[in-house]
């Protein structure tokens, strides 16, 4: 990758130009994120996934744009227009914006004013005027009035078409303008179909709104920007005209000199029509852009931390789970999970209106938890989900089950995928969508990898925002959680395998296959048996797949078979076999990491497995926890000002966090009642105390703060 461009990455992450070569190298060989950023410390200083991420996604984008310097210079070289100074420009640009000003005045046109006058023969008038080797265009059109030039005023009005489109399309004039409009409001208003469709009230805070662009949060701009596509707003930056124009001619002045009062004029008239008809429309389309660009990397941050959060959520582990979709007129789906996610049993019972056979519903579940020695119970939060879980309590289960409440986002859209029929084919949407209930509170990262995260209700304007930023941001974090907690080789999903390092959906199904055809894996080396499997996506893979009770028992925790002569070395060297070692504190500690650094592993990869000896294979995860709403709280209208109540956030955004406190509307805490960014001081899913600010019936809207 070439310097210019390195220099500006490092410069924007705040790292050194060395780390990102080196990382843009490891990149450039094949390695993946979580790799690079857990077993090459040292050729990185330490960059976190998150950096390598971010460095990964700039590679990609300077790399599309050498493509794109190389179409420019070859279709400037082929008007035969290309200059050294023009050359060197263009291979020195680091902006897309810059490069493509560069580009448009060679740019092939459709018919334009400007190509009309030119066809006329006007361009040496234009010239002469632009140069101001004429003080009198008047008299000098008059040389122009020929064929298709019917006057002196015919031949002027070309003449400024061809200076309005040569000012449109200069780089200079055009960032400069850019600046200005970087400093203005952006203003909306409602169009005539807003003001008269009902559909567009709820944009009704927009409709008088104006604000710097530099300081609307991303939510307000997505959401204007969503109105105008809906057709209930009109949006513009409120740009001074006067003074864009009054800074445009001054410029031109400085480069070109000042032209008398007659040049002067037509210039003027040149550049006014300019920015009316060309520069003011391409110019606030561009602003616009950029800033929803960055409303979207906002909102794109948001909704990855969000997912990351959900994915590392607190497991229960290998637990029997009952797992209970709820309903009330078409009952509560039941199914009953072995400690492995396997399905034993399922079916449906009626314990609520208008069917309530409640004492049949008691019966089964008391039987059910008996039979399949149930230790927990799974309970979905949606419709009817606190009405079953009062009645699951009431049942009288022993005293040492446990019972959640899991979030049913996504539980549909997994029960009707492919995913879902292919786990299940026998089985239908609703037996499907209670088992994955019960499957994500045994391991959340290893169901909800399953379902698109947009489906999982955790973003903000998710579908507003650029898809393929989006769909980048999200297997970044997904790879992340998989990669940081680490896969049980033998155990793991097809679909948990793809997000592993250097995997992929074809690999991990011939692993699955593999796995199906000769048994359990015994080794991580067993993996090089798997087709297709090779060296590089062995060493890709290898550190961040676990095999339970393998005769080697670093195949069980995060060092890297590569690394394996380390730990042999550090085990001769206190006179006891690896398997001794691992997990044994005193004889860790009493290890010197220093000693073990050679040309090919440095410090921070020995810290690392020094750490990693202490605790072999330790999940990262919190431990679940029983949560229980306010029993005297059924409906929005029990709720009173300064209550305070047990909550849990289910969604962060950057206005504020949602809060479920057991009815079926969310509460709010505001972002300004947090004194800053939620995501920096909320968790999702983290249990709060919440108090009551408002209640607003009509619009079914709670007000909270922190309590």
């Amino acid at each position: 990758m070439k310097k210019i461009y390195t220099d500006h990455i490092a410069k924007t992450l705040g790292v050194h130009t060395w780390q990102v070569e080196n990382c843009a190298e490891l990149i450039a060989d094949g390695c993946t994120v979580p790799f690079i950023s857990r077993y090459r410390k040292e050729r990185t200083g330490g960059l976190t996934d998150v950096e390598v991420s971010e460095i990964k996604h700039y590679t990609e984008v300077f790399e599309e744009m050498e493509r794109r310097k190389d179409t420019v210079i070859k279709t400037i070289e082929e008007a035969g227009a290309m200059t050294p100074g023009l050359r060197k420009e263009i291979e020195s640009c680091i902006s897309s914006t810059a490069l493509e000003d560069l580009y448009l005045p060679f740019r092939p046109k459709r018919k334009t004013r400007a190509t009309v006058a030119e066809a006329k023969g006007l361009k040496p008038l234009a010239d002469a005027i632009w140069a101001h080797t004429v003080s009198r265009p008047s008299e000098e059109a008059k040389k122009y009035v020929k064929g298709e030039v019917s006057c002196v005023e015919d031949a002027l009005q070309g003449a400024r078409d061809i200076l309005a489109e040569r000012i449109s399309e200069t780089a200079a004039l055009r960032e400069s303008v850019r600046g200005i409009y970087r400093t203005r409001r952006v203003v909306s208003k409602p169009t005539k179909r807003g003001q008269s469709d009902p559909e567009a009230r709820k944009y009704n805070s927009y409709f008088t709104f104006s604000r710097p662009i530099k300081d609307i949060p991303s939510y307000n701009l997505l959401a204007i920007l969503r109105a105008e596509n809906e057709g209930f707003l009109s949006v513009s930056i409120d740009a001074d005209k006067e003074g864009c124009c009054k800074k445009i001619y001054y410029e031109i002045c400085q480069k070109n000199g000042y032209p008398s009062k007659e040049t002067g004029n037509e210039i003027r008239e040149a550049v006014e029509d300019g920015y009316s008809r060309l520069l003011e429309p391409s110019i606030t389309g561009e602003i616009l852009r950029e800033a929803k660009e960055k409303a979207d990397i906002d909102s794109i941050r948001v909704f990855g931390e969000n997912l990351r959060q959900l994915l590392l959520a607190a497991p229960v582990g290998q637990k029997r789970v009952m797992a209970i979709d709820p309903g009330f007129r078409t009952g509560c789906k039941v199914v009953c999970l072995d400690g492995q996610g396997n399905l034993l049993h399922n079916e449906t019972i009626y314990p609520h209106p208008p069917v309530s056979k409640k004492i049949q519903a008691i019966t089964a579940v008391a039987d059910m938890a008996e039979r399949y020695g149930i230790e927990v119970v799974a309970i979905g939060s949606g419709t009817a989900g606190r009405e079953t879980e009062d009645f699951v309590r009431k049942v009288g289960l022993p005293a040492d089950v446990k019972i959640f409440s899991v979030s049913e986002d996504g539980a549909s859209v997994y029960s009707a995928s492919d995913v879902g029929r292919e786990e299940f084919p026998e089985y239908d949407v609703t037996v499907r969508g209670a088992v994955s209930i019960g499957r994500r509170l045994m391991d959340p990262l290893s169901e909800l990898v399953k379902i698109d995260p947009k489906s999982l209700g955790v973003g903000q304007y998710q579908h507003d925002v650029d898809q393929n930023l989006l769909r980048e941001k999200l297997d970044d974090v997904v790879e992340s959680c998989v990669n940081s907690v680490g896969v049980n080789l033998n155990t793991a999903s097809p679909y948990l395998l793809r997000y592993v390092s250097g995997i992929g959906p074809a690999l991990s199904k011939s692993i699955v296959d593999y796995r199906a055809s000769n048994g359990a894996f015994k080794a991580r080396r067993d993996l090089l048996k798997v087709p297709r499997l090779g060296e590089k996506a062995f060493q890709q893979c290898a550190g961040f797949l676990r095999i339970q009770g393998a005769e080697n028992p670093l195949d069980n925790s995060a060092v890297h078979p590569e690394a394996y002569g380390i730990v042999d070395r550090m085990a001769k060297d206190l006179g006891m076999p690896v398997s001794q070692l691992v997990g044994n504190e005193e004889a860790v500690k009493r290890l010197q990491a220093e000693k073990y650094v050679d040309g090919t592993f440095g410090l921070p990869t020995v810290r690392d497995i020094l750490k990693e000896l202490l605790k072999p294979g330790l999940d990262p995860r919190e431990e679940a926890e029983e949560f229980s709403f306010a029993d005297d709280i059924r409906d929005i209208s029990d709720l009173r000002q300064g209550m305070e109540l047990p909550g849990i956030v289910t969604n962060i955004t950057s206005f504020g966090a949602f809060v479920d406190i057991g009815l079926h509307e969310n509460g709010l805490i505001h972002a300004s009642r947090l004194g800053g960014d939620p995501s920096k001081k909320l968790r999702l899913r983290q249990k709060i105390t919440v108090s009551v600010v408002s209640v607003d019936l009509e619009r079914n809207r709670i007000g909270l703060r922190l309590a």
